[in-house]
């Protein structure tokens, strides 16, 4: 399991390894393995937040590219792990209390961000044959989790996923188990995880096997509950805060989640840091004024999200498009 914490300086260079958003200060990484009743097995987490980034301890693979094979690296390695080649399927998990208006925009945001200039950043990513990633993200279903719990454990949140995958096909909380799926595990304003919520980071993803499927799965909290670590702007282009600030996670942990799903594909060695994590917390130049900034448009309305890590030569940078 890693996390990161990050370092922000005046909205500043976040970015956290393996599967961390970070928010502010110094954090480390490990590993942590263990089964639930399904047989699912946790194998590592990454964590981003506001702050900058250490180097993993002990946390990701440094193991080499395959030879013989053409994989161009600026800024950032790849080190032979599994990529989503093949596009990204959404799966939503809505768990405590969240505004109809939240649920209408954040669906909005993974039902089309694929393909857009943005999100093709990704396609400079490559397998280990050297083939690009496809731009393709499609949402595929929503669910509503009645838990009532108000504070979730890491295990807690894994256990979230797999009793939805579970379900018998004809329960409407049922998900299907999609080795291309990331199944979002977003939280509400009366919710918070005890990991560290807030205080180390704002979101995280990981994977686990259920079923003999590798299970891509993410948290990300709602912002309302700490805005100054987790939240860009207040409210946002679209007056709503955990819509705006939410948006932005979602989109690092997505694009993580594809080029590093297992934590052992993409990722800086020399840091730890993958794709997102490389640029957490830079906008870019932006439109609008005050706290309704926006740095770019897609399905119909404007959107405040982190820069991702452009893995062009001559040595990277972060961008837009």
């Amino acid at each position: 399991m890693k996390k990161y914490l990050l370092s922000f300086a005046v909205m500043g260079a976040l970015a956290v390894g393996a599967g961390f958003l970070v928010m502010g200060g110094d954090g480390g990484s490990g590993k942590e393995k263990d089964d639930d009743d399904d047989k699912s097995e946790v194998i590592e987490k990454s964590s981003h937040r506001r702050f900058d980034v250490p180097a993993p301890v002990g946390g990701a693979s440094t193991a080499a590219v395959p030879t013989g094979q053409a994989v161009p690296q600026f800024g950032i390695q790849y080190h032979g792990g599994p990529v989503m080649s093949s596009g990204m399927n959404v799966y939503i998990i809505w768990y405590g209390t969240h505004s109809a208006t939240t649920k209408t925009n954040l669906t909005t945001l993974v039902s089309t961000i694929g393909n857009t200039p943005y999100w093709n950043i990704n396609k400079t990513y490559t397998n280990a044959a050297g083939t690009a990633l496809s731009g393709v993200v499609t949402f595929k279903k929503a669910v509503v989790d009645t838990g009532t719990a108000t504070s979730l454990s890491d295990a807690a949140i894994r256990t979230i996923v797999s009793n939805h995958l579970a379900l018998p096909t004809n329960n409407a909380g049922y998900l299907p188990r999609d080795p291309n799926g990331i199944y979002l595990v977003l939280t509400g304003t009366n919710v918070t995880a005890s990991s560290g919520f807030c205080t180390q980071y704002c979101g995280w993803h990981t994977h686990f096997t259920s079923g003999g499927i590798d299970i891509k799965y993410s948290f990300v909290g709602s912002v309302s509950r700490c805005p100054n670590s987790c939240a860009a702007q207040n409210p946002g282009p679209n007056g709503d805060l955990n819509t705006d600030g939410m948006a932005s996670i979602i989109a690092h942990e997505m694009e993580e989640a594809l080029t590093d799903p297992d934590l052992n594909a993409w990722y800086q060695t020399s840091t730890g840091m993958e794709n997102a994590d490389k640029c957490a917390w830079t906008f870019g130049t932006t439109s609008g004024t005050g706290s309704g900034k926006y740095n770019m448009t897609f399905g119909g309305k404007n959107w405040y999200i982190q820069q991702n890590w452009k893995n062009l030569g001559p040595s990277g940078s972060c961008g837009k498009q």
